[in-house]
């Protein structure tokens, strides 16, 4: 009975052709994508070419495959090249390798991190927004031991890192900034600052919780232990990177970027062999055997401007010998063929 006063209530309220409106309505509603309303309120009709585009807010993706997979190459160059500036640094073989490349919620990052742990803040010259950069304290640790000359064994030790030893990682903390960096040509003069240090996720306040952070999991090894260091940035950081290597990447015909010859800071201190040379004559081995201290060679007067200077037992330039400040110099003037 209650169902009958309900429906005589309905209709009492709606007319025929209010009805008729609603079933059209229902019909529409059933196709692929419903009823879509533009932003000013006016509903698209059924024939409407329809473009939609699935978001899950609670885990958002604003990388693009493609976009990702440049960035995973970046920072797949970036694991490379830290892996020998750690190793040179500690002078001992440090292996890096990509764990997982994702993006998180701040909260959910916050969530993840252990403790204890080793946190160092920081922000880029011209770039929005703060970064994290996390070390297990038994990876911290065994750097800190290294770094103070002991053998780099794993540490135990399940415990906050004491001041001290922050302070030593922070060296080896810019190092690590400072080389990513340097992975993102296309951005001119940033340069990385440690702004704080932390011991706990939980505490951490850098950003709204729920920024998008583009999270890095590397795991580490030296000697016997391994454990994880991870890089946190968001998004508002991020961005503009990721715009600088698309527009390079669209002046380049769309084809991806390779990667240019560059010159870094660690080559400077790589010690080379060179040496200038003479092509004289050529001499029989009983000549040879008969030379004695104080016998004089007769040399050609033009060999002097074809010295020979090779780098590395390889022949690459052509000069002159002098004397310049009181010492043997070698004036090059040409680049050998």
């Amino acid at each position: 009975m209650a169902d009958d006063e309900d429906s005589g209530d309905i209709a009492d309220i709606l007319s025929q052709g209010d009805i008729d409106a609603l079933m059209e309505d229902a019909e529409v509603s059933s196709d692929a994508f419903g009823t879509i309303f533009s932003p000013e309120g006016d509903r698209y009709p059924a024939d409407a070419p329809i473009k939609v585009t699935v978001c899950d807010f609670r885990n958002p993706v604003f990388l693009t495959e493609s976009d990702m997979r440049q960035v995973r190459l970046r920072h797949e160059s970036f694991i490379h090249y830290l892996s020998a500036r750690l190793s040179m640094f500690i002078r001992m073989d440090v292996s890096l390798k990509m764990s997982k490349l994702h993006t998180l919620s701040y909260e959910e990052l916050t969530e993840t991190i252990p403790t204890p742990i080793f946190i160092n803040l920081f922000k880029i010259t011209g770039l929005a927004g703060v970064g994290v950069v996390s070390v297990n304290p038994r990876l911290a640790m065994t750097l800190v031991n290294r770094m103070l000359g002991g053998k780099g064994h794993s540490i135990t030790d399940e415990r906050y890192l004491t001041d001290i030893e922050m302070a030593l990682m922070e060296d080896a903390m810019r190092l690590i900034l400072e080389e990513w960096c340097s992975q993102w040509e296309e951005m001119e003069s940033i340069e990385p600052t440690i702004i704080g240090r932390e011991n706990n996720g939980r505490f951490l306040q850098t950003s709204p919780r729920d920024t998008v952070m583009l999270v890095l999991d590397i795991e580490g090894t030296l000697g016997d232990c391994t454990e994880m260091i991870q890089i946190a940035v968001p998004y508002s950081m991020i961005d503009p990177m990721i715009k600088a290597m698309k527009a390079k990447a669209q002046s380049l015909g769309g084809a991806a970027a390779h990667t240019r010859g560059k010159w870094r800071q660690t080559y400077s201190d790589i010690m080379v062999p060179v040496k200038a040379e003479w092509n004289v004559f050529d001499m029989t081995v009983s000549d040879l055997l008969r030379l004695r201290p104080g016998d004089i060679l007769e040399l050609p007067r033009e060999i002097i401007q074809e010295t020979i200077v090779s780098v590395n037992n390889a022949p690459q330039f052509i000069g002159e010998v002098g004397v310049e400040d009181g010492h043997v110099a070698v004036k090059i003037n040409e680049i050998a063929n």
